[in-house]
């Protein structure tokens, strides 16, 4: 049957050739061509063009699907902020003892009222610099000889004013996804410094931006949005933000103040940072600055809690006077805390320390009275906290680990292998043996130098803790972006070569379902491919999306992979065999 059937194929063949008119060559060609064609059929099947179009459109989006999974890496996240944790942790206690420290409750307030100050696109060098020295006076005496603490507060990209903000009230490092939603900011969901102060009675007025207001909407007891997309705006748009500040400054009525000034920003980005704009505008941020210092401890009482100014940008400004990248004018901001808690400045003036721009929510939490934000990923910046006791730096610390432990755990499944954790356990065992000491009634030079040496523990696990948090959320996932780019290419490059076939009459593909030349090399790519995969997923670094599916899921985008670039082979060889049949039929004639 197989054979009347080629002899019924070759006659065919010849009897279409003869009607074509063809010579004796052609039609042995096509003959030879008809009879390739039918043990083709066997291993082929016919697709429309529509149909497929439609799988590989299917393919690509799960090739794009999976980079843009790794571009854009799930942000770190606890519960969400109504579902509460519990208690706050009590001070470790000595194991096999029986003691238990009485301390069980968030430390009280250490200060009365706050005050953040946010200028806009404020650069280090605009207050460390000669620009600051020149135009900033009074905020330089009080940097330079008054009772103040001055940092580098670095922002991690994008540097843009939205993210950014989210950053310092939650003290999680936003992404690029970000950037989208920066023109029409939904309310902010996440726990937050300003969620917590208003559960916990505090009382916030806000003027400036009305970013502010659209993400944390009915927080405010009173508040004045302006708006930021008017940017030729230099002179009202802060005017409108200070013209509040005479008659809030006189009332009692509000535990929290935040202004944020959008004037310096709006010149940065029509004339630069060179401009002659700029001094002026600093000038008269001074001025402000200078007013509410002393309107602040103007109120302060023997008997009452110090008041604390903090004054701090979003962001910088690149030479060019733009913002969103990562070049160091745009990342580094000043972070300054001034109060008359703090002890008077004295000797040379030193360059001010580097800190991360998320340690702000936790330190100002700590500041207020308040637990510090589920997601938060900042450490503590201890120098605001060196004037009280050795206790209470012991406490404070020992609350940002545990926060900080509990976010890992909840978000890295090799949490004890990480040696941030690892370092707090063992500064927290260290903190369980002061406090025997300490309730034993010890108070010798000893006890001063264990709690010396247990705080340094705790910062050094703070920062390997902070580091590690930052991490899974500033740092790409290459693998499943490769994934992704891999599968994107096969496909673009399948239908490049398939344009020849849309473009004619039929409009028909052949898939080749079982090819014996490629057969071999398809499971050898999927043994290479799932090699590979194996060799990622257990390396003790990675943390990836594609690796944490199921090992059946990726075998199977393996196989696909494997079987695109078998097929994108074979299409190949099929032109080179097309073209090597014309060329013997132009030959033959």
């Amino acid at each position: 049957a197989n054979g009347r059937a080629r002899r019924a194929t070759a006659a065919a063949v010849d009897w279409s050739a003869a009607a074509a008119g063809a010579g004796p060559g052609a039609v042995a060609a096509r003959r030879r061509g008809g009879e390739g064609g039918a043990r083709r059929s066997r291993s082929a099947m016919r697709l429309r063009s529509g149909v497929f179009a439609s799988s590989c459109l299917l393919v690509e989006a799960l090739g794009v699907a999976l980079f843009l999974r790794g571009f854009f890496p799930v942000p770190v996240r606890s519960t969400p902020r109504r579902e509460a944790w519990g208690d706050p942790p009590a001070e470790p206690a000595p194991l096999g003892t029986g003691m238990a420290s009485n301390w069980t409750k968030i430390p009280l307030p250490l200060f009365k009222k706050v005050v953040i100050v946010l200028i806009d696109a404020l650069r280090d060098d605009f207050v460390f610099g000669s620009k600051g020295k020149q135009f900033m006076p009074y905020t330089t005496e009080v940097v330079e000889k008054g009772t103040s603490y001055s940092f580098i507060a670095e922002a991690k990209p994008p540097t843009v004013t939205m993210p950014r903000i989210k950053a310092l009230m939650t003290g999680s490092i936003p992404g690029f996804i970000d950037v989208i939603v920066n023109l029409n900011s939904p309310a902010l969901l996440e726990d937050n410094l300003i969620w917590q102060a208003k559960t916990a009675g505090k009382r916030i007025l806000f003027y400036g931006d009305d970013t502010w207001v659209k993400l944390f909407p009915k927080h405010f007891v009173e508040y004045d949005g302006t708006t930021s997309f008017f940017v030729s705006d230099f002179t009202e748009v802060d005017d409108n933000v200070t013209r509040h500040l005479d008659r809030v400054l006189k009332r009692e009525d509000w535990d929290l103040l935040i202004l944020h000034y959008l004037g310096l920003d709006h010149i940065g980005h029509m004339t630069g940072p060179n401009s002659p704009l700029v001094g002026p505008k600093l000038h008269e941020m001074d001025n402000i600055l200078k007013k509410i210092h002393l309107s602040l401890l103007s109120k302060e009482g023997e008997t009452s809690l110090p008041n604390l100014l903090v004054v701090c940008g979003d962001h910088g400004m690149s030479e060019t006077g733009s913002h969103g990248g990562s070049s160091e004018g745009e990342v580094h901001t000043p972070l300054l805390f001034i109060s008359s808690a703090f002890e008077k400045r004295s000797g040379p003036l030193t360059q001010p320390e580097l800190v991360q721009q998320t340690d702000l929510a936790s330190t100002l939490a700590v500041g207020l009275g308040l637990p510090i934000s589920r997601n938060s990923v900042g450490s503590l910046i201890l120098p605001v906290f060196r004037g009280k006791t050795m206790r209470e730096q012991l406490r404070f610390v020992h609350l940002n680990g545990f926060q900080l432990s509990r976010l890992l755990q909840e978000n890295t499944p090799a949490y004890e292998k990480d040696p941030g954790y690892e370092h707090f356990k063992i500064a927290e065992k260290s903190h369980g043996n002061w406090i025997k000491l300490y309730l034993e009634g010890n108070d010798s030079e000893i006890l001063l130098n264990l709690g010396k040496k247990v705080l340094k523990q705790y910062v050094e696990a703070l920062k390997t803790l902070s580091s590690s948090l930052s991490k899974q959320v500033a740092q790409y996932d290459m693998y499943s972006m490769m994934v992704g780019t891999v599968i994107i290419m096969e496909v673009l490059l399948l239908l490049l070569l398939s344009i020849p076939k849309a473009l004619s009459s039929r409009a028909e593909f052949e898939v080749p379902l079982s090819p014996l030349l490629f057969s071999l090399l398809f499971y050898l790519m999927c043994l290479v491919l799932c090699a590979v995969h194996v060799i990622v997923c257990t390396s003790a670094e990675s943390l990836c999306y594609f690796c944490s599916m199921s090992w059946l899921t990726a075998v199977g985008v393996m196989m696909l992979i494997a079987a695109l670039m078998c097929g994108i082979l074979s299409a190949i060889a099929k032109v080179f065999e097309n073209s090597r049949l014309s060329l013997k039929v132009r030959g033959s004639n």
